[in-house]
């Protein structure tokens, strides 16, 4: 299956039509279900057998130490204090690491609870992207490309699977970032809007008060009401659905929004679970609650057939208090753990990937700021840590490794590109297949890079 798409062919005549009676209506909250634009979210034949079906990934803004988390390295910890390569001295780990598991995978201490998980996790400890700039390298994870917008990876898998769902969006982000691409990082840019992520809260909001918008009538207008105006609408904008995929775009998303005023509310209503998930999670507990219940959303979305899911967990860019590096990891580690386990306990594990990474990782060296050391690393991009659980990776294998003191890849680079292109293999997705035309060119996730990293693919 190649996806392409033709490029809009409306006349100026034929928006002028559509401003002065269609998409005047489209300012209504939806159209009524099963209308002419179904389809577009409608689960699609992907090009081969598939490992996973769903992806959840976990992302930490500012990019962890992997020093502190996942690169056991003890040469940097003898030549602490030592003259680095670069600009400043080495800073010995932080963290204690040992080997946990029967894969003796290499974790440190600040995560206890995903210590217990190792043999579920494939480790990528080579892993880099082409910038050390927060502006350029978070829209790089999110989108493959940071010069102009382009659709999210998010986007990009739902497009190429849609969804299982049709009374829910096919892709969520949950406290997303406001800076650095902000909702770019989970947009459809040229893709029909309906391949965009239904944003829960944003950074800095608690996830237990975020709300999401449009899920009642507007204008004043009751259901019954709404609906039937609805309905109008769908009959005038019928005309158009064969012009235009932007027209088709727009329809489906308001055709969603009216199917979403029963679905989402239940899959994000928290209370039907058990107080033992809850707790497993760190639900209620100081530390964990936040994320605890962005991990536990994130699975009742996948389990409700949600293709696509995003967590964000901020306060990763340790310029300096590198000191308090366990307090954040504790935020996230038990509930991260819970998540995997929580998903293998209901079969859902073998069929989701999930992916964890920063933007990048750090540097071996002390940070210098303003002339004065601290304890903090620097960005580094040549050589960080990411892991993948899940949805047909290898198990309990650590891929790839840096140099001794950890300044870049120098076994099984996993480059960015590479990355997404697996992602997408795992999926039943081909990365150089899964194309859309728009400008005159045929666009893709991957753009002319990437190489499926076979080695990691069980």
């Amino acid at each position: 299956m190649t996806n392409h798409s033709s490029e809009p062919t409306i006349s100026r005549r034929g928006w002028l039509q559509a401003a002065s009676c269609g998409l005047g209506s489209l300012t209504l909250t939806g159209l009524a279900p099963g209308g002419a634009s179904a389809g577009l979210l409608s689960p699609q034949v992907a090009h081969y057998p598939a490992k996973a079906k769903r992806v959840i990934f976990l992302f930490m803004a500012g990019g962890p130490s992997q020093f502190e988390s996942f690169d056991h390295k003890p040469a940097l910890k003898a030549g602490g204090g030592k003259e680095g390569l670069k600009k400043g001295k080495l800073l010995a780990p932080l963290t204690e690491f040992a080997q946990h598991g029967e894969s003796g995978m290499w974790v440190s201490d600040a995560f206890p609870h995903l210590a217990k998980q190792t043999d579920d996790l494939c480790l990528l400890n080579a892993v880099s992207a082409p910038s050390r700039a927060h502006p350029i390298a978070v829209p790089m994870m999110h989108t493959g490309e940071f010069q102009f917008v382009r659709p999210s990876l998010g986007s990009w898998v739902l497009y190429g699977l849609g969804t299982e769902n049709q009374d829910l969006p096919g892709f969520f982000t949950i406290k997303p970032t406001r800076t650095f691409g902000g909702p770019a990082n989970y947009g459809s840019a040229f893709l029909p809007s309906t391949y965009q992520a239904t944003r829960l809260g944003w950074e800095g909001q608690p996830v237990k008060d975020a709300t999401i918008g449009n899920l009642t009538p507007q204008h004043g207008l009751g259901a019954d009401a709404a609906r039937e105006s609805l309905k109008l609408s769908q009959l005038m904008n019928k005309p158009l659905l064969n012009q235009t995929e932007e027209v088709r775009g727009v329809i489906n998303s308001l055709e969603l929004s009216d199917r979403m005023q029963s679905a989402v509310p239940q899959v994000l209503d928290l209370s039907t679970e058990s107080q033992e998930t809850l707790a497993s999670y760190g639900i209620d507990q100081e530390r964990t609650d936040d994320f605890g219940r962005q991990c536990l959303l994130a699975r009742r979305l996948v389990e409700s057939g949600v293709r696509f899911v995003e967590a964000t967990s901020t306060g990763w860019d340790h310029h300096s208090n590198l000191d308090k590096f366990k307090d954040k990891a504790e935020s996230i580690d038990k509930p991260i753990a819970a998540l995997l386990a929580d998903l293998k306990q209901r079969g859902l594990l073998d069929e989701t990937l999930v992916l964890w990474t920063g933007e990048f990782g750090r540097t071996p060296e002390t940070q210098v700021l303003e002339g004065k050391e601290t304890i903090g690393r620097d960005h580094n991009a040549e050589g960080f840590t990411a892991w993948l659980a899940g949805g047909g990776v290898r198990s309990g294998l650590t891929h790839g490794m840096t140099d001794e003191l950890g300044y870049k890849a120098v076994e099984g680079n996993v480059h960015l590109h590479d990355l997404h292109a697996t992602m997408l293999h795992l999926l039943g997705l081909d990365h150089t297949k899964l194309t859309y035309r728009y400008g005159g060119r045929d666009f893709r996730l991957t753009n002319i890079h990437g190489e499926i990293v076979q080695e990691i693919v069980a």
